[in-house]
């Protein structure tokens, strides 16, 4: 109840000064991981209860099942369509390159982890959060194809790493010979039901949305709530099938828009008050953990976290964008600007939750909060700055540049 008024309290004081706050450098992950850093050390007597996890778990899963669905709604269909080979670039080569490239630096830094356990570190940190993205994904001075490409990656990457993270884990526990033949189930369960489901979920919620908007059946303020009901549907359905919540979330973002195209809006005004006090709540409890298992942290952990958000992956995303005529500014600016959030924070609990107990367990955990520490800091201190100079890159670009080129218009539209 101690630290639940100390989360609360913050919100109100920050609420008060989030204007000059919000035109500064910092940003409210960093506020609220701090705070929750400064809280362990100030409250020596804190300690997590039994079941804290499995609270902190369905927190982030809530939270990032919302933010995933508010950023597809959002997302204009016409311009997706439009630039479709940047997303399938960055989810197939790419991401596949940063679960390779991941697990070897893992290996090199880490020499005591075996194959399948570094596999499990890679899978875990290989997803962008399009939380902490999201000064990218708003800002109108970054070129609209490759804001909508790197939210659509933030987008799917994650549950694209579902697959790979359980089959890991299988592997760290037992045989290859016993396990690899669970892939392909891995895949049909987490990726297919789930697009499945948020296709089914996703275009009968809009077709049902859209028309009591038409009919006048609803008022403005339960359409929202009727939107948010939407994805948590989603999470709902995906736990009874086995399939990922997280693709559901975002396909179903993708295609509510096709029954009710006012859907993004009204997601986004929750989002921007519900979803972002369960987010803020997340990073919150995350800076508990740090401040708790902080002291542990040694070069080894400090080494891989840097790598893993440069190296691990900009390489693979330079890779991917090759034969994309993209400058290489932009190639610089996607790279960078691939946070590990939220994401990695429920994936890495989603493995804490299997109960398997690998010999590296304490390792991975303790690399993937360096990560997640250093990248909220990290990018959140960069991307102001970071936007600025990539605008004044793009704009002193040839006119026919592919980051200068507008995406053509939908249909309907002069």
């Amino acid at each position: 109840m101690t630290l639940f008024a100390v989360f609360i309290t913050l919100v109100f004081f920050y609420s008060l000064v989030s204007g000059p706050i919000e035109r500064t450098i910092v940003t409210a992950p960093m506020v609220f991981t701090a705070a929750g850093i400064g809280c362990y050390w100030v409250m020596a007597e804190f300690q997590l209860q039994e079941g804290s996890q499995e609270i902190f778990l369905r927190l982030a899963e809530i939270g990032l099942v919302l933010l995933l669905f508010t950023d597809a709604s959002r997302t204009d269909l016409q311009v997706l369509r439009n630039i479709r080979n940047l997303p399938v670039r960055l989810l197939s080569t790419g991401m596949l390159l940063t679960l390779l490239l991941g697990t070897f630096a893992a290996l090199v830094v880490f020499r005591h982890l075996s194959l399948w356990e570094a596999g499990i570190l890679a899978a875990i940190l290989a997803p962008t959060d399009a939380g902490l993205g999201q000064v990218i994904v708003n800002s109108q001075l970054v070129p609209m194809k490759i804001r909508q490409a790197l939210n659509v990656e933030a987008g799917l990457n994650d549950g694209l790493s579902v697959p790979f993270l359980l089959f890991f884990i299988a592997l760290a526990g037992t045989g290859a010979e016993t396990q690899s033949a669970r892939l392909g189930q891995y895949i049909l369960e987490q990726l297919g039901f789930g697009t499945l489901a948020g296709i089914g979920i996703g275009l009968i919620g809009g077709w049902l949305l859209g028309f009591a908007h038409r009919k006048k059946l609803v008022t403005e303020s339960w359409t929202q709530l009727g939107v948010v009901a939407v994805p948590l549907l989603c999470l709902l359905t995906s736990q009874a099938v086995g399939a990922s919540m997280f693709i559901a979330a975002f396909v179903a973002g993708l295609a509510v828009q096709v029954g009710f195209k006012p859907a993004g809006q009204h997601s986004v005004d929750f989002a921007e008050e519900w979803g972002q006090l369960i987010n803020l709540s997340v990073f919150f409890l995350f800076g508990l953990f740090v401040g708790r298992n902080g002291q542990n942290f040694t070069v080894a952990h400090v080494v891989y976290a840097v790598l893993s958000l440069t190296v691990v992956r900009m390489l693979p995303v330079a890779a991917a964008l090759v034969g994309t005529s993209l400058s290489r500014a932009t190639v610089l600016f996607m790279g960078w600007f691939g946070p590990r959030g939220l994401a990695s924070i429920v994936l890495a609990l989603v493995y804490l939750e299997q109960g398997a107990r690998h010999p590296g367990e304490s390792t991975i955990r303790l690399a993937v909060m360096a990560t997640v520490l250093l990248s909220i800091f990290a990018h959140g201190l960069s991307a102001a700055p970071g936007i600025t100079l990539y605008a004044a890159k793009i704009a002193a670009l040839h006119p026919e540049a592919p980051e200068r080129q507008a995406p053509e218009p939908s249909r309907g539209e002069p």
